[in-house]
């Protein structure tokens, strides 16, 4: 693939992270997409093959995703070549590897993640009650957000800086508050920018890709 394009297409989640990591050869190479996309698999389906299909030049197309509820199943390669991570979703990216996130979920079972990708793009509890109220009422909107949340136990706050902690924590503070009529309890998390610096380096050397990765050939589809 050496002699082919490299492009990326990202949840805007996903934005900071990949910011940082890109060579500066490969920042104008970026499409991102929005972040609600990932509450209707669908659309998200929809919209990400729109994009890959028009990508007309043969291409190493890196898709910063995990699977997002089966969101990504069913997308066609076409004329490309596609590198992505293998993982069910996007905490895995966020806590550097799989084998992290698995072992915090061991620890740690019920547990709702923050970002600051998350908190920006309005995703998350709090945010979620105040556009029910406006929707369906105060009272229909405690009995949803009972439904959706009342399993979960921890509210966990992952970041890469005290920069980061400092930009975020009042935010998460005021979620964490509200998310306390389900007793979860608030902690911060040093997340990693590992598995996106390694998705870098395998999209300029596939050779780099190991089972951490999924690569689809031309012709092929995510199964």
């Amino acid at each position: 693939m050496a002699n082919f394009p490299i492009v990326f297409i990202s949840c805007r989640v996903f934005e900071t992270l990949l910011s940082r990591q890109l060579p500066p050869e490969m920042a104008d190479r970026v499409l991102y997409l929005d972040y609600g996309l990932h509450s209707q698999p669908k659309h998200l389906r929809d919209t990400l093959q729109a994009a890959i299909d028009a990508i007309t030049v043969p291409s190493l197309i890196v898709l910063a995703y995990g699977m997002c509820g089966n969101g990504l199943k069913g997308i066609r390669s076409g004329i490309h070549t596609l590198l992505m991570p293998k993982t069910e979703d996007c905490i895995a990216i966020f806590l550097g590897s799989d084998q992290a996130y698995r072992a915090e979920f061991d620890a740690h079972p019920g547990t709702y993640y923050l970002t600051g990708g998350w908190l920006e793009s309005g995703s998350n509890p709090l945010q979620e009650y105040d556009k029910a109220v406006e929707k369906f009422g105060e009272e229909t909107a405690q009995w949803i957000m009972d439904q959706q949340y009342q399993h979960y136990r921890r509210l966990a706050l992952v970041c890469y800086s005290e920069a980061d902690l400092q930009k975020y924590r009042e935010q998460a503070l005021q979620v964490a508050k509200y998310c306390e009529r389900w007793n979860m309890k608030y902690q911060e998390i040093h997340g990693s920018d590992d598995y996106i610096r390694r998705l870098t380096e395998a999209a300029a050397n596939l050779s780099e890709a190991n089972d951490a990765f999924r690569i689809i050939p031309p012709a092929g589809q995510i199964d």
